[in-house]
């Protein structure tokens, strides 16, 4: 599916799990927070999955706080800053608010990463460049390899947005039974995907493992 019908469906289900103030910044229009994803985060992960629009933070005071985009599995926030012509169109309030914002984030142990418009529509290819390499931080170690099977089945299953079954990987790798069979045990041994009902004699459906994007990076 396209880039356009995937975010949609990623922010009718967030709309669909909001509540109050957050529920409110959800149904505006979200141009910025789209274009961080249409040219940085959509092209790098090609999954919503572990993002939270506009995740709510609260600070030792009792205010809450919103990000634009925020990667759970690693803790990092993505944001999309307007422009502003000259510094005192912002407020003093607003100034200091935002600085504790990011102190705030900074206590929690979330990594802030903001992006102007303009990078994102004029150097989008230089903001992708650092978020690889924030995330090189996060890779796997070099031990911890998957063949070419594994890595697409680790993919395809984050784009999937549901379980991933064996009909899945029979559908995208085009292998035989043996094939898929041993792509499943291998990601499960490694602890990659698990199995969504572990207690069952026999597994028909699997998750994915949040350390799972380590791999594909």
């Amino acid at each position: 599916m396209s880039f356009e019908v995937e975010f949609q469906a990623f922010l009718e289900k967030q709309i669909s799990e909001a509540t109050g103030t957050r529920l409110d910044m959800l149904q505006k229009e979200l141009v910025g927070e789209k274009k961080l994803f249409q040219e940085v985060l959509w092209p790098i992960f090609q999954t919503f999955e572990g993002f939270v629009l506009e995740y709510e933070l609260q600070s030792s005071s009792g205010v809450k706080m919103y990000m634009d985009a925020y990667f759970k599995p690693y803790g990092i926030a993505f944001e999309s800053d307007g422009y502003v012509v000259h510094g005192e169109n912002i407020s003093r309030s607003r100034f200091s608010f935002e600085k504790q914002r990011v102190r705030t984030m900074a206590k929690s142990g979330i990594v802030y990463m903001p992006f102007s418009w303009d990078e994102l529509d004029k150097k989008a290819e230089q903001c992708r460049a650092s978020v690889y390499e924030l995330l090189s931080r996060f890779r796997a170690s070099p031990d911890s390899t998957l063949n070419v099977y594994e890595r697409e089945a680790i993919r395809y299953a984050l784009r999937l947005g549901r379980p991933i079954r064996r009909e899945d990987l029979f559908s995208l790798l085009k292998k035989s039974d043996w094939i898929v069979r041993n792509v499943i045990k291998s990601l499960v041994d490694k602890s990659l995907i698990v199995p969504l009902k572990p207690n069952n004699s026999r597994h028909y459906e699997y998750v994915v493992d949040k350390n799972a994007i380590k791999f594909i990076l």
